[in-house]
């Protein structure tokens, strides 16, 4: 279901990102994160993200002890692309229990 105002958080965060030196015209590596409830799930998630073409891995943030499914990909970095991602992960994600919970990069300024 479209949200206008996720997309627009969206934005706000590429926008950023762009402001803190990088190019968005040209690739760049994104992590997405995707909050899930357990390893198992978070595997079933790498998986299926595997097959859509995702670098990933899971781990555990060791001071809340919350698992997190990482999903990389090089990307150009359109609103529309960031978000149709994020869509797209939560879809995937909704059925072991998880859910899309944002995006971050080390950009591509050195690249």
């Amino acid at each position: 279901m479209f949200d206008p105002e996720a997309k627009a958080v969206t934005a706000q965060a590429l926008e950023q990102i762009e402001a803190d030196g990088s190019d968005l015209s040209k690739p760049i590596e994104m992590d997405f994160f995707v909050a899930v409830p357990s390893p198992e799930a978070g595997e079933q998630v790498a998986e299926e993200a595997r097959k859509i073409g995702f670098e990933t891995s899971v781990e555990q943030d060791e001071e809340s002890g919350e698992w997190t499914c990482y999903c990389t990909k090089t990307i150009l970095a359109t609103v529309d692309m960031v978000f149709d991602i994020e869509e797209s992960l939560d879809d995937l994600a909704d059925p072991f229990g998880g859910y899309s919970d944002g995006f971050g990069t080390f950009g591509n300024k050195d690249d």
